[in-house]
């Protein structure tokens, strides 16, 4: 200890002479890559950092001078002001292209020579567009007010330099430089640099859960160089300079220096910096300054608000309202031309022409005029309409009671308004394992030591035993009820088939349940977690602790009990310390842990606890036998142990037999006394034996009663996997008792409580993936380095320990036997992690501690450089064993895949686990069945992965080319087997390149699911980017936590699910659900209503245009291209702006072509509806075909009645008008697959609207429409027979091609729609059978285009019957 101060001081004394370096600058004899690296040009920095001082201080002129643009602590997250609104929300409005074509259209119509209505009334249209999206933006801006005023008025301590004190403030006027005092549980309003800490360490505790959701606790440190702390901070005192980094969004980095009077710098990182909405916890004082404020701070800059991707559904709306555009002008061409050619035959004309305006010019003003008349064929409100339709579908999805999780209170949370019919086109699905399809609540299951594998059969029977209770419970009294549905929420399965409980699959809602009444538990603590029964062969082991003796003539046996010894300790050890658990106290919470009541133990006593049994040179000794030799050996396991109530192991010698039963168990066992007492002296032996199997089934007893009693300790831990080792070293008496900055509270059996000097934590990151803690080792009291992380990893590192070459046999066999539990491990499905150390001697250790500090206190570059210093400290490390968590499925995951993969949609599983764990988990959520064929690529190199790929392409091709033969066949659990890629992510990485990148998207595109292995975010990302950018096809990626947030991102759809990682995935996604099994609802349901209802909403829209504007165009005819009209020009604003505009909102969001049940019975209708393309081109045509067709009967059926009569053009509007109401309202109801209340009220209400209008504008109106007068015409028609009998007649021949022909559509075509309607009437075996077959020849017939002429293909799909 005194020789690290003592390193210290010199590392501060080489600082203060050298004030102009600063500590972040290289020593000069480093010549080092980071020193390099860390020499970054002084102006680079300049321009990107800020300049803090205190506010009272002698620096207030300098700090007003330069933090004139820092902003202040006030939000504003509200778009517009009572002043700006209008005019602003105007010009983000005329951004659109479709407002900017409409204003065009109203300001033309106040041209004379083209003029075609009245001024006003043209812009009634744009006014109400404009006003209904005003309204809703208003609404929005003003609940965001109301947000930002709640949040700016809350208060906050700042201190005053006038009244030397701490005054309350507003959050909103707390501005940079100023002191900022918290107590715990407040709200830090800012983001604030940690000076002061009532933590004699300096140690502050935040709770991040308002930024990413995590409960976990988070240390934070004081600035280094500061004043001692627990002594109350004074601000006139701070005369230091600050300088950061200017204001970014990155939360996981702040760089900077702060220069004292003296000259010297501390350097500042993310560790001192308190962010704001985070809360301050076990901590009752800090003290900070605010170095940024308002919307600068690292979470207003992260705040990005809701998201916004193009619907493909969108895109394809965009060009098809440009075939609009394409048919006006052609439309206005045939007029303008017409109307040149009938003004050129005119002659003798009866009524007043212009004769000085040639035919040509009289033709381009018509044209004009036309765009006017016509402008109804570009569907202005079609956008308008989309976007509260969406709404309503967003409505009603989050409001879905099966999407709700009443257990943790959090149901479906739609992010990203726009692509809600985006999730009835998924073509692939991309998952990852960890959280999404598993619980991610890990469970200590099994473990390997010093090369000996330690399977905890009770441990894994309590498991068992643990499923079947709850399952039980779950069917019979535990079934659980929805409060708002009466839905049983027990486990259900779409197959008559469920699934098996397999992997430790549990309902979750029944855990949830059954740990709702029991007191908090830390993060990641479920009881499951706590409940860790020991294995008996490592109790026996560990009772050598305790031991004054080892047994006599051990012989060989004695060095390796000491060898296996000191793993075994060193082991658990590192389960207890190599980890950032938070220490807490349920009676107290977010309080840390009092001191240990007993006293902790020098150094010199626990040697002398350990000169009972054996030397500390002889403990750290390496063995020269191999482990095989120790299992079996009875002399080596005779030692009894019990354990105390404070937790540690007490030796009871096997050689006193007059020792009464109380001090040999200490528990009052009058069996084992009354055994002791019949047995000779000859079965010596076997009565150790017999003392052990006693105790040790004691011990296992004891430990979980206080399992269930003990809620002394409460451990947050920032995974699940760091929450279960640390519970299962508890299980084994090594007990984390506390945490502080510089040492560690351990319990170690045999010892006591004993504190563990902690001198650095290198932190876990993706690219190292492993976590390390150096610890001077309270035994020996060397500088020892604990490492944990993933087996890939630590295997390499830990190949030639240091001190494995005295004894390579040895070490070496523990490796291979600790390798082949891995895959036994991984096979099983269990998580595997491996635990290493490494012994450093004083001088190694001080010359990585000089790099080390420079890399912390670096400014440039800081993050390469401990990277860099990390990887020099993590070699040549000591395998000591590994472990086996078990990571249970979410339940009803295997049915939620099977439904998925029914529907047409390709799964794949991108995971940074193991091939072996990865494969397993497969098997087990059925995303690969038995009969499955596993395309396996493992490669070394870029040579052999192209071979491989190839290879791999070949057979799938073979395959491909002979349907008949090897056709994929049904499996016996009723899914159609196939091929199965799995790669490791080395082999990815070579897959990814651009050379190789086509062969591996053929080979995998022609898989039925592809696992990808040992997976990096950034390979999750690039795959989903190249299927989605070479397939072009609808992608969807789901995940949990932050390693998901780019593969969400790039996905078309992207799904987070608040799980046990935190919320970083949430706030990415577009979607945001609980349970992965909502997926099979959000997708096969609602996926399919939304696209349904927004493709069919669009093509009625554009057919009820076309319609009615070629009712005018056709009116052209016969007046002579003038572009005059045969009605009222109100009726022909009104006509699609209100009494034809609410009946196709409610079809929008109400219609249900095919039933909630239904779709979820039979998944196939999920593909069957993308495979019908029901928004294509054709069917574009189709409806525009429709429509013209319409309107020529609707025309021309009035024409005929009327011909040869008297009827004014009013008069003769008038049926027409009526009829073509008439016509688009049934029109609708054809179409429509759910009839309610709710649509035949909109119905009848927009029928009656128009008659009511009409008639009272007869009655009334009298000027309303120059030059024509309406008075009295619609009174007079509506009086006559004969305008009923034209408006039936013409609504049935109108009506009678589309009733006909949906007959015949829905008779003849597929089994789809209709079958699924009266699903009940067909079998479902068979159906689902033609179904699969059906979907199977779509499939086939999709990837492989240019084999449409093959004759086995035609034969093959020649057999299927519908």
């Amino acid at each position: 200890m005194e020789r690290l101060h003592s390193l210290q001081r010199q590392c501060w004394q080489l600082i203060a002479r050298e004030p102009g370096r600063g500590r972040y600058s290289t020593h000069n004899d480093l010549h080092t890559k980071s020193s390099v690296e860390s020499h970054s040009p002084p102006q680079r920095w300049k321009e990107t950092r800020r300049t803090i001082f205190a506010r009272q201080g002698p620096h207030q002129q300098a700090l007003k001078d330069i933090a004139k643009g820092y902003k202040g602590n006030a939000i504003c997250t509200t778009k517009y002001s009572i002043l700006t609104f209008i005019p602003l929300n105007l010009f983000q409005q005329f951004h659109r292209a479709a407002n900017l074509y409409f204003l065009f259209l109203a300001l033309l119509n106040w041209v004379p020579v083209v003029e075609a209505f009245q001024k006003e009334i043209t812009m009634i249209p744009l006014l109400v567009v404009l006003a209904v999206i005003a309204v809703k933006d208003a609404l929005e801006d003003y609940r965001r007010y109301l947000f930002d005023k709640n949040i700016n008025s809350k208060v906050v301590r700042v201190y005053c330099g006038k009244k030397k004190a701490y005054m309350e403030k507003c959050w909103k006027d707390v501005q940079v430089g100023d002191f900022v005092r918290l107590s715990c549980n407040d709200i830090i309003p800012a983001d604030i640099l940690l000076l002061y800490s009532s933590d004699p360490l300096g140690i502050c505790y935040i709770e991040t859960a308002n930024l990413d959701g995590e409960t976990n606790l988070k240390q934070r440190q004081v600035v280094a160089g500061l004043p001692l702390q627990g002594v109350e901070f004074t601000p006139e005192s701070f005369h230091s300079r600050i300088e950061c980094e200017n204001p970014n969004n990155d939360l996981g980095r702040f760089r900077g220096f702060m220069e004292h009077t003296s000259g010297a710098r501390a350097g500042l990182h993310n560790n001192n910096l308190l962010l704001r909405s985070c809360t301050i916890r076990n901590t009752e004082t800090v003290v900070g300054i605010v170095v940024y404020a308002g919307h600068e701070t690292k979470a207003m800059m992260n705040n990005s608000g809701p998201r916004y991707k193009w619907s493909q559904l969108e895109k394809r709306l965009n060009i098809d309202v440009l075939w609009c555009v394409l048919l006006l002008i052609i439309m206005c061409l045939t007029a303008a031309i017409g109307h040149g050619l009938w003004l050129k035959q005119l002659k003798n004309a009866v009524f007043l022409t212009e004769e000085e305006t040639s035919p040509a010019l009289a033709g381009f003003y018509v044209f004009w005029t036309m765009i006017i008349v016509l402008q109804v064929l570009i569907p202005i409100s079609l956008y308008v309409s989309i976007e509260i339709v969406k709404l309503g579908q967003i409505y009603f999805i989050q409001n879905d009671i099966s999407l709700y999780n009443e257990h943790v209170d959090c149901r479906i949370q739609c992010r990203a308004l726009n692509i809600t019919e985006n999730l009835g086109q998924i073509q692939y699905l991309f998952s990852d394992k960890t959280g999404t399809l598993t619980e991610n609540k890990m469970v200590f299951c099994r473990c390997s030591i010093y090369g000996i594998d330690y399977p905890h059969a009770e441990n894994a029977r309590r498991l068992k035993l643990y499923e079947t209770e709850k399952s039980e419970g779950a069917g019979r009294s535990m079934t659980l009820k929805s409060a708002c549905g009466g839905e049983s929420l027990r486990s259900r399965s779409p197959s008559n088939n469920p699934s098996s409980v397999c992997l430790h699959t549990l309902p979750a809602e029944v855990e949830e349940l059954s740990n709702h009444f029991r007191p908090r538990t830390g993060a990641f603590s479920s009881q499951m977690a706590k409940e860790v029964i020991p294995d008996p062969e490592l109790v026996k082991k560990l009772s050598w602790l305790c031991s004054p003796t080892l047994p006599q003539g051990a012989g060989s046996c004695e060095t390796t009990s000491i060898q296996e010894l000191t793993y075994i300790t060193d082991f658990f050890l590192a389960l207890a310390i190599c980890n950032s658990v938070v220490v807490s106290s349920p009676s107290q919470p977010r309080y840390t842990v009092a001191e240990a009541r007993t006293p902790i133990k020098s150094s010199e006593e626990i040697q002398m606890m350990f000169h009972r049994s054996v030397s500390l040179s002889s403990f750290s000794a390496l063995s020269t036998l191999p482990p095989t030799q120790i299992r079996g050996n009875p002399r080596c396991s005779s030692i009894v142990f019990t354990r105390e109530k404070t937790g540690t192991f007490t030796h009871s010698p096997p050689h006193s037999r007059t020792t009464d039963a109380s001090t040999v168990n200490h528990g009052g066992n009058v069996e084992t006394s009354q055994w002791r007492c019949k047995l000779d002296s000859a079965n010596e032996e076997e009565l150790s034996n017999l003392q052990v199997e006693d105790n040790a089934k004691n011990m296992i007893d004891e430990t979980a009663a206080e399992n269930d009693t003990d809620d002394e300790l409460l451990y947050e831990a920032e995974s699940p996997d760091e929450a279960a080792l640390v519970h299962a070293a508890r299980a084994y008496h090594c007990t984390l008792r506390g945490r502080c900055a510089e040492s560690l509270t351990v319990n170690l059996p045999g010892i006591g409580t004993l504190a563990v000097q902690l001198l650095h934590i290198l932190p876990f990151d993706s690219n190292r993936k492993r976590m390390s803690v150096v610890v001077r080792h309270p035994v020996t009291g060397q500088v020892v380095v604990y490492t944990k992380g993933a087996d890939s990893v630590i295997m390499d590192l830990a190949e030639t320990p240091k001190g494995a070459e005295q004894v390579p046999e040895s070490y070496g066999y523990i490796r291979e036997q600790t390798q082949k539990h891995l895959d036994s491990y991984a096979r099983e499905g269990l998580r595997t992690l491996c635990i290493a150390k490494k012994v450093l001697v004083e001088e190694e250790y001080e010359v990585w501690l000089k790099s080390h500090l420079l890399a912390e206190s670096s400014i440039e570059n800081r993050e390469e450089l401990l990277l860099d210093s990390a990887e020099r400290l993590e070699t040549n490390l000591t395998l000591l064993g590994a472990t086996g968590i078990v990571d249970r499925l979410q339940e009803e995951v295997p049915e939620t895949i099977e439904c998925l993969q029914r529907a047409g949609i390709k799964v794949w599983v991108l995971t940074g686990d193991k091939q072996e764990t990865a494969i397993n988990i497969a098997y087990a959520c059925k995303l690969i069945c038995p009969n499955d064929q596993l395309l396996t690529a493992n490669c070394e190199s870029k040579e052999t992965c192209a071979e491989l790929l190839e290879e791999l392409k070949l057979e799938v091709q073979c395959s491909e080319e002979y349907p008949s033969k090897k056709s994929p066949e049904e499996s016996s659990s009723g899914s159609v087997a196939g091929f199965i890629l799995i790669i490791d992510g080395r082999t990815l990485a070579w897959a990814l390149k651009e050379e190789l990148k086509s062969c591996f998207l053929e080979v995998s595109s022609s898989c039925k699911a592809v696992i990808c292995c040992r997976s990096t975010p950034l390979q999750k990302s690039q795959v989903v980017r190249l299927v989605r950018d070479q397939l072009k096809v609808m992608t969807l990626a789901v995940g949990d936590g932050a390693n998901d947030v780019s593969m969400i991102q790039v996905a078309d759809v992207g799904i987070g699910i608040s799980g046990q990682e935190g919320m970083q995935a949430v706030m990415s996604s577009d979607f945001a659900i609980s349970r992965f099994r909502h997926l099979s609802k959000l997708l096969l349901v609602h996926g399919h209503w939304c696209f349904s209802r927004l493709a069919n909403m669009i093509l009625y829209f554009i057919y009820k245009n076309v319609m009615f504007v070629n009712l005018l165009f056709w009116y052209q005819f016969f007046c002579g291209f003038s572009g005059s009209v045969m009605t009222n020009s109100w009726v022909l604003i009104f006509f699609n702006l209100f009494f034809t505009s609410v009946p196709p909102l409610i079809y929008g969001i109400l219609d249900k072509d095919i039933a909630a049940d239904k779709l979820m019975r039979m998944p196939e209708l999920y593909h069957s509806l993308h495979a019908s393309k029901a928004y294509a081109s054709f069917a574009f045509w189709f409806t525009v075909l429709d429509a013209f067709y319409q309107s020529l009967v609707c025309f021309f059926v009035p024409y005929c009645a009327y011909a040869g009569s008297d009827v004014g053009e009013l008069s003769f509007g008038s049926p027409i008008n009526a009829s073509a109401l008439l016509i688009i309202l049934l029109h609708q109801v054809i179409e429509s697959h759910t009839l309610t209340w709710i649509h035949v009220g909109v119905l009848v209400l927009s029928g009656g609207s128009y008659f009511a209008f009409v008639l009272l504008f007869s009655v009334c109106c009298v000027t309303c429409s120059p030059p024509t007068n309406p008075v009295g015409v619609e009174v007079l028609q509506m009086s006559h027979a004969l305008f009923y009998l034209v408006c039936a007649l013409t609504t049935v021949t109108a009506l009678l091609p589309r009733l006909l022909f949906r007959a015949l559509y829905n008779t003849m075509h597929g089994p789809a729609p209709m079958q699924a309607a009266y699903g009940d009437k067909v079998e479902p075996e068979e159906y689902h059978r033609r179904m699969r077959h059906r979907n199977l020849k779509l499939c086939v017939t999709n990837r492989r285009p240019e084999h449409a002429d093959d004759t086995s293909l035609e034969h093959s799909t020649e057999s299927v019957v519908f």
